[in-house]
């Protein structure tokens, strides 16, 4: 299969905290609704967290959600919906020839977390110790659990990308049909984090952990009283294809997958570099052939964090600063930072702008930074626009990894 094949995006399946189909998800985005919980943390109190709502008994069975994961069930929801949004005809489709590649943050903490809290409750006897925890924890868990319930046969396995894992996962799917690998792919990312106390502890020991009274405006990114990170649980899927089998198909295609760069800072596990971050983005323009000015929307991983967010807007600063047409967003603002799943959510919540020319704002910026002052920002209320073409999608992570795609509206 030659490495110019077209690849393109034809279903989507998503659970967020604020909307369990991709039509709620947008309609929310739209109207400016955010909905964040507080949850009650082990060891810790209450917090705010992004909750998913999603009817995980729509695609599997009781059983399948006592020996499975949070995780996989996330995943196997997001691939069956994406599945049923793409028009396939999974009878006919070749099981062998069908890959998942699922972007996760971290996997197994969960599982870990509760089964020594159980067997503390028994003098640590390992006896009570589940025997289904290997198969939970090991850490191609969600993307197996999508195989098991649909019966793939291809290629599995998860992407441990920290928080640059949604765009990985897509990034792995267009690589793979590229090489002919496969012929179909499921991909994106998913998080059950709000379930572990230790992803609350670091963050709030690290100073990192949002805070505020009213939890749907904990997460601020770009505000200037913004104070950290608002977790939050998640999915993602996609279902990607080679352009030439969605077009025989009559497959509705959402965007082309145009172009996109990984690469790492190697400088601080969990600082920014924005030299790093803009040089990915510089990368993922060159490969998909754009100028800077030819982005339509800028989706900013911004985590609102007080440093990160300044990292990065000194970033987008260096390349879009004299880009007239390029607005820039963030959807973290309504749903928290979803983790492995935040990247594939956030294209998810851009990608209608290909269609309706409406462009999602930042919420919670009673105060704009100064250092995040980016021309183009849309705060507030969504903004209606000549035209929309092109997204880009910042993904970043600890330890320094970045990722950066580029989809584009599909011209046929």
């Amino acid at each position: 299969m030659a490495a110019h094949s077209r690849i393109v995006i034809t279903g989507i399946g998503l659970t967020a905290p604020n909307g369990n189909a991709p039509e709620e998800f947008r309609s929310n985005l739209l109207s400016g609704k955010a909905r964040i919980s507080e949850v009650e943390v082990r060891y810790m109190g209450r917090h705010p967290a992004g909750v998913c709502d999603f009817d995980a008994l729509r695609h599997q069975k009781r059983k399948e959600l006592r020996n499975g994961t949070r995780a996989g069930s996330i995943a196997i929801y997001c691939a069956r919906e994406a599945l049923g949004d793409s028009g396939l005809a999974w009878e006919n489709v070749n099981k062998a020839r069908v890959g998942v590649y699922v972007g996760i943050t971290e996997h197994g903490n969960v599982e870990t977390e509760n089964e020594i809290f159980n067997i503390s409750r028994f003098n640590y006897d390992t006896k009570f110790w589940t025997h289904h925890h290997n198969p939970r924890t090991v850490a191609n868990n969600p993307a197996g659990e999508v195989t098991m319930n649909l019966g793939i046969t291809g290629p599995h396995y998860t992407i441990g990308a920290a928080c640059a894992a949604g765009n990985a996962g897509l990034i792995q799917a267009a690589q793979m049909l590229q090489l002919g690998e496969v012929d179909l792919a499921f991909a994106g990312g998913v998080s059950e984090s709000i379930h572990t106390f230790g992803i609350f502890a670091g963050f709030k020991n690290q100073g990192a952990l949002a805070h505020h009274a009213d939890p749907n405006k904990a997460s601020r990114p770009f505000d200037r009283d913004r104070n950290g990170i608002v977790i939050s649980e998640g999915g993602a899927l996609f279902t990607v294809e080679r352009q030439e089998d969605a077009v025989r198909r009559g497959a509705h295609i959402y965007g082309e997958i145009l172009g996109w760069c990984i690469n790492s800072d190697a400088t601080n596990d969990v600082l920014p570099n924005p030299e790093r971050q803009a040089g990915c983005i510089r990368i993922a323009l060159e490969r998909a052939g754009l100028l800077p000015k030819d982005i339509h929307i800028v989706n900013t991983h911004a985590t609102a964090t007080p440093l990160g967010d300044i990292q990065e807007c000194r970033a987008l600063g260096t390349i879009f600063e004299n880009c007239p047409d390029t607005h820039i967003n963030n959807t973290k603002s309504f749903i928290g930072h979803c983790m492995g799943a935040a990247g594939a959510l956030e294209l998810a919540a851009n990608l209608p702008s290909f269609t309706d020319g409406i462009i999602h704002p930042t919420i919670n910026v009673d105060n704009l930074d100064p250092e995040c002052a980016l021309p183009g920002l849309v705060l507030h209320t969504a903004k209606r626009v000549d035209c929309v073409g092109t997204i880009l999608n910042n993904s970043f992570g600890m330890l320094g990894i970045n990722s950066v795609l580029i989809v584009g509206k599909y011209r046929g």
